[in-house]
């Protein structure tokens, strides 16, 4: 397997390095990989073994990722390796995140740029597992993007350090952010990750003006509670009222069988947080519920309604309400 050297470690004593891409900051022995499994010491330097290389590559509607406030009814190159730095027992994509034997083809950087040109795509969405533990590749390719004036856009758990964000953020135009949880204790014991590192990803992305939008999955037994449903809602506001949300329905997967999250839990959810939020959506439910359309804030007019991945633009003008003008922060 080809290695690429990576960025973001130091080397130590005994022939060990440091990882510091992440707040796993793993030390890692002469031979081993990190927690990720993507990133390996070899002969006392860090190399990537998942540079290019990748275990899906489709053309995806923009609200698949989801991204519903971010060239809504547009089409976006996507793609995806093997591995995680979380390790969530529910995973939905498990066969590739976890796996890391997963088959894997050598794609270029440039390759996936001219895909994206060719077939015609607003930009390239990293996704599928984690593109943090893909830094260097991802980086790379949305340099090049940008100068072929494609979006790049990251579907992603936040788990990273400040620097090595501080750089994706200068190429990065949005993120969809996972908020697995409010609790540390979950964030510790189910995902194997630091809650605090999440929250202050999603900060600085929305000080550094990236568009960002949030998705939580509601997994029973582990975070299908209202208070914590609550303190997630509070701090969404605190950062910004207008940044939407998405609550997803858990279904069962890889080595969680509990039942799926029921509709009427994730309904009283999205009461909630209207209340204190401008844009919450349900996902993975019925089309017949609420939580699809997105809705002026001011008027409530629909401005976008949606049936599955199928949108319908119907009040919107400059990314504002065209009913009202309050500004909706819909980038087009």
């Amino acid at each position: 397997m080809n290695a690429h050297e990576a960025a973001y470690y130091e080397k130590t004593d005994g022939g060990s390095v440091r990882c510091r891409l992440c707040p796993h900051n793993c030390r890692i022995k002469d031979g081993n990989h990190g927690i990720c499994g993507a990133r390996k010491n070899s002969g006392g330097s860090l190399v990537t073994e998942i540079y290019g290389r990748l275990t899906a590559v489709a053309m995806d509607p923009i609200e698949k990722k989801p991204l519903y406030h971010f060239h809504p009814g547009s089409s976006i190159l996507s793609i995806g390796t093997r591995g995680c730095n979380m390790k969530c027992p529910y995973c939905q994509n498990w066969h590739i995140s976890q796996d890391h034997a997963a088959r894997t083809s050598f794609y270029s950087s440039s390759d996936i740029v001219s895909a994206a040109v060719r077939e015609g795509s607003i930009g390239i969405a990293y996704t599928y597992s984690e593109p943090i533990i893909w830094f260097e590749y991802v980086h790379d390719t949305a340099v090049l993007a940008r100068e072929k004036k494609l979006v790049n856009v990251m579907v992603t758990n936040g788990f990273i350090n400040r620097e090595p964000l501080e750089q994706l953020l200068g190429v990065i135009d949005a993120m969809n952010i996972d908020l697995k949880t409010f609790r540390e204790e979950t964030m510790k014991k189910v995902q194997k990750a630091k809650l605090p590192d999440v929250l202050a990803t999603i900060r600085l992305a929305h000080e550094r003006g990236c568009h960002i939008e949030l998705t939580t999955l509601v997994v029973t037994g582990i975070n299908d509670d209202m208070d914590e449903m609550k303190d997630i809602i509070d701090f969404i506001a605190s950062v910004d009222k207008n940044i939407p949300w998405h609550i997803s329905r858990y279904y069962p997967n890889y080595q969680y069988d509990k039942h799926a999250t029921d509709v009427s839990f994730i309904m009283k959810v999205h009461e909630a947080a209207e209340k204190k939020l401008s844009f919450v959506y349900c996902g993975n439910v019925s089309s017949n519920e609420r939580g699809h359309d997105t809705r002026c804030p001011s008027c409530g007019a629909t401005v976008i309604g949606r049936t599955g991945y199928f949108t319908r633009i119907e009040q919107l003008k400059n990314g504002a309400c065209a009913r009202c003008g309050y500004n909706l922060g819909i980038i087009r």
